[in-house]
Parts: C-alpha cells; sequence; structure tokens
C-alpha cells in the first residue's frame, strides 16, 4: 500500500481500512505468540501501513 493510494481517500473509508489493519495486526500479534506466523515481516507491513493509513486521516482532517 503507497500513500498515494490513500490521498484520495475520505475520513470514513480510511476509519474501516485502519480497523481492519488494527485486527489483522492483532490476528498476526497471536499468531507470532503461538509459533504459527509464517512471515514475521508482516508485522512489520502492517504497522506501517497503519502509520500511513494515520497519516492520511491527519491530511483529511487539515
Amino acid at each position: 500500500m503507497k500513500y498515494s493510494d490513500l490521498a484520495d481517500k475520505n475520513s470514513a473509508e480510511l476509519l474501516a481500512m485502519l480497523k481492519t489493519k488494527k485486527t489483522e495486526l492483532f490476528t498476526l500479534k497471536i499468531k507470532q505468540k503461538m509459533m504459527q506466523l509464517q512471515d514475521s515481516s508482516e508485522l512489520r507491513t502492517t504497522k506501517k501501513d497503519i502509520a500511513r493509513i494515520n497519516t492520511a486521516l491527519t491530511a483529511v482532517a487539515n
């Protein structure tokens, strides 16, 4: 996911995406604790996606 993909979305869409990404991050953390996570880089990419969405939300608010 790139920031340019998020720049044209409205705040409702961004909030929905943020909720799904946070749920995904929670699931990945649980899988990691249970030793079922195959690719640990998914955690990093999900965290970065959440940060991009938060940045886009800040830009929409201003």
